[in-house]
């Protein structure tokens, strides 16, 4: 365990600062430690951004904190000045594995929290750590909310109950009533005889029931209970509870009548194959099925046969859109469960609940968004694990740990010894490739939609013509075609919905006299986005979220200024000129980033389409998928191109699942529906697939463009973006990155690209640049990132950050 005791990374730094200044290192601040041998020596990995140290540090536990658990939560002091900070026990050493350091060398940790996780919540967050090149600590450190950490809503409240010693004192006192009193027989007042009486059928009751039965009895002071407590006849605990709103109701959006459908053939082959998987180890499963065809039914079945074995079942959803309605479908499917629902839009106390309920194990189903794969079920009881809507890149994190909740999921599950469900009715070209190509996933299909459930006619919209058409000088965001479909069904009673996947209310602002002028951020290269309010304009940047009002005038010349492009807003905008009705107040609800700040305002807003009170909603692709109403029999694209054309190799395959399953939100009525593709490429493949319902024609196009190219699938990506305040700076680091990476003998196996600017060059004032790594699967790169962080290859700190597989490239 060389070099993981006495000194630590922030100390070896502080030692060597001092000694290029020439001074003399200072001494480490005093720390209070037992005097006696410590009764363990644990490693812990501190909550900071350590690679230097991947295993952990080395700390002694004292006689008073001893024993520790692997997976405890625990602070310890760091550095010069013994700073405390909060670390995990990653493992409990044996005798032999300390080596011969004395206690004297080894810095004692300070205090145990209540936090803990599972040991195979520890294993995932180490494989997590090894995978996607992020220190152990911050690893471990994501896993846990931050609300749980802080114990917010953690109430410890009072118990009572009957000791023996109490309930032979009221069968004494029922057995002699009347006669003469034993010396040793207990003196009870008449109201400590009421109080044990009731504790006989109320066997454990906490602080609040207690006062309101010694108010029953007409005792206004706790002296009674105080005084049996000190004679022995009912004992006291304290038990620890965390409270919060209710959530499961919060969950429902809409009411539905508990009916357990037919399985139609295809649903029922594949409840059949999975579930003969259910107890018999871990196993990988695609279900594929068009929108509508009833995939949440399949999981559903799968779920019920999980609970009966025994096991807690784990479903995933993408996006907190999609939570409430399917979390109201659970709750409706098991009445009788406790149903734990974790996403980061819950209040924290909500959080502390639903973790710790799950910990416990009173909750044997549990859904949520991403981080719900790290859901502490107790080892050896998960049986299941689903992810819906596999595809979608929200399962991705943006910051380390860069993980992918759908591959993280996978993971666990391998953990588990537990069958996983990955669904879509658009699948991730990695998940289809595993499935066809590779054969390492089960492949189920389930091609028609339920019955009740029609395929949406999709009509594609050459959008040039209509521009060319518009006989005023407005912008005008529905053609003809889409504006005279969605009058006819508002006119029908039906409801609409409307996607374009871009915020705000216009892209483009610019001289009005065409001097040149262009508004762009101060700080980042790109434009700013306008905003409208009632009262006013602002634009913001949308990467560093710099604001400011809408300028008056050209800074360049002093004409005016215009604004152009589309935008959520100025679709809400038009709406009102489309049919009078869309002009009353809360017709028309928009749905993005900009409005529903919370998860109350989303539950709300999709409340009031279900009940028929909004009668369009538009929005961002949080609209897009997952979303269930029979009433809407319309949906329209209001710009197909908005993705087509970024510089990612993932821009078709994104552009097709996002038309496809924005389209399958219609057609799930009696009354049918249309989708509407407005685009100026009417041509392109994406959309013309997305268009005829042809996944597997585009899969198989653009899986033969990826091997050309040896893109992912094909083979796997890492990006490690360098990021810097100097554009030379930034260059001459990523430079330095790739020149290291290519002396790994590790290397030979992969190519290496770069480094080149990245497509948004300056985000904040920070210029960067990228370096890829292409390898021929998972274990080559894995080996070369892990040889890569032993050198020391990436710069520390937040000069550079490491994606491993990557699914944005901008």
């Amino acid at each position: 365990m060389g070099g993981l005791f006495g000194n630590d990374p922030l100390e070896a730094l502080g030692a060597a600062g001092a000694r290029k200044r020439g001074a003399k290192p200072s001494k480490p601040a005093p720390l209070a430690t037992a005097h006696e041998p410590f009764a363990q020596r644990v490693l812990v990995a501190v909550e900071r951004g350590m690679d230097a140290f991947p295993e952990g540090l080395t700390y002694g536990v004292t006689a008073r904190l001893s024993p520790l658990r692997a997976g405890q939560r625990v602070v310890v002091p760091l550095g010069r000045g013994n700073a405390r900070s909060h670390g995990w026990v990653v493992r409990v050493l044996a005798a032999d594995q300390s080596g011969d350091i004395p206690d004297s060398r080894l810095k004692p940790v300070i205090a145990a929290e209540p936090a803990e996780l599972p040991e195979q919540v520890m294993e995932l967050a180490r494989w997590i750590s090894g995978y996607y090149a992020c220190p152990l600590g911050v690893a471990i450190a994501g896993v846990l909310p931050a609300a749980v950490k802080k114990g917010v809503g953690r109430v410890d409240r009072a118990y009572v109950q009957l000791s023996t010693a109490g309930q032979a004192a009221i069968e004494t006192a029922r057995t002699r009533r009347g006669k003469a009193k034993e010396a040793d027989a207990p003196r009870l007042s008449p109201a400590q005889k009421r109080l044990l009486e009731w504790l006989q059928t109320n066997t454990s009751a906490d602080s609040v029931e207690i006062d309101r039965a010694l108010t029953g009895a007409g005792v206004r002071t706790k002296a009674p209970l105080n005084a049996l407590v000190e004679q022995g006849l009912v004992t006291r605990t304290l038990r620890t509870h965390v409270e919060a709103d209710w959530l499961e109701q919060a969950a429902r959006v809409e009411a539905k009548p508990v009916t357990l459908p037919t399985p139609t053939a295809d649903q029922a082959k594949a409840i059949d194959s999975i579930g003969a998987t259910l107890g018999s180890g871990f196993s990988q499963h695609l279900l594929f099925g068009v929108t509508g065809s009833g995939k949440t039914e399949v999981y559903l079945r799968l779920m019920q046969k999980c609970l009966d074995l025994g096991r807690t079942a784990l479903l995933l959803v993408p996006e907190i859109s999609l939570t409430p309605q399917t979390a109201g479908r659970v709750l409706d499917r098991f009445p009788g469960e406790r149903v734990a629902i974790l996403h980061s839009a819950l209040t924290a106390a909500q959080r502390n609940q639903q973790w710790t309920l799950v910990a416990e194990g009173k909750a044997r189903v549990i859904v949520g968004a991403r981080s719900a794969v790290f859901a502490p079920v107790p080892d050896g009881q998960l049986g299941l694990v689903l992810v819906d809507e596999e595809h979608d890149h929200s399962y991705k994190q943006d910051q380390a740990p860069r993980y992918h909740g759908r591959d993280v999921a996978i993971r666990r599950a391998q953990m588990a010894g537990c069958p996983i469900v990955l669904g879509s009715a658009t699948p991730s070209l990695e998940s289809w490739f595993n499935a066809v190509d590779r054969r390492t996933s089960m492949l189920h299909e389930l091609p028609h939609r339920a019955p009740g459930l029609v395929v949406p006619k999709v009509e594609i919209v050459d959008f040039s013509g209509d521009v060319r058409r518009f006989r005023d000088r407005r912008v005008h965001l529905l053609g003809e075609r889409l504006a005279e479909s969605l009058a006819r069904v508002i006119g029908e009673d039906g409801q609409a919905i409307l996607l374009l996947n871009r915020r705000g209310y216009a892209n483009w602002i610019s001289c009005a006299a065409r001097c040149g002028w262009l508004m762009r951020c101060e700080h980042c290269d790109a434009g700013m986005v306008c905003h409208a309010t009632p009262s006013n304009r602002f634009v913001r940047c949308h990467h560093c979220l710099t604001e400011q009002r809408l300028p008056a005038k050209c800074p360049d010349c002093g004409a005016g200024v215009s604004v152009f492009g589309l935008g959520t807003q100025r679709v809400e905008e038009e709406l009102s000129r489309v049919h009078p009705a869309l002009a009353l107040p809360g017709a028309v609800q928009r749905v993005d980033g900009d409005t529903m700040r919370s998860s109350r305002d989303l539950h709300e807003a999709l409340g009031r389409f279900a009940s028929g009170q909004v009668r369009v909603l538009v929005g961002t692709q949080m609209i897009a998928k997952g979303l269930d109403f029979p009433n809407v029999r319309l949906v329209g694209v209001v710009n197909a191109d908005t993705a087509l054309n970024l510089p990612d190799f993932r821009a078709a395959e994104r552009t097709f699942q996002l038309v496809s399953q924005v389209a399958g939100r219609c057609g799930r009525g009696s009354a049918g529906g249309r989708a509407i593709i407005q685009t100026f490429q009417p041509d392109a493949l994406a959309i013309r697939a997305a268009a005829a319902h042809d996944y597997r024609g585009f899969a198989t196009t653009e899986l033969a463009d990826r091997r050309r190219f040896g893109l992912p699938p094909c083979r796997r990506m890492a990006r490690v973006v360098v990021r810097h305040r100097s554009d030379t700076a930034a260059h001459d680091l990523a430079k330095d990155v790739r020149d290291k990476l290519a002396s790994l003998p590790e290397a030979q196996a992969c190519e290496i690209r770069g480094p080149h600017p990245c497509p948004v060059t300056r985000v904040s004032d920070r210029f960067r640049v990228q370096v890829e790594v292409l390898a021929p699967d998972a274990a080559a790169l894995q080996k070369l990132i892990t040889a890569a962080r032993n050198a020391g290859a990436f710069p520390g700190g937040e000069v550079a950050a490491v994606d491993v597989d990557p699914v944005a490239l901008l």
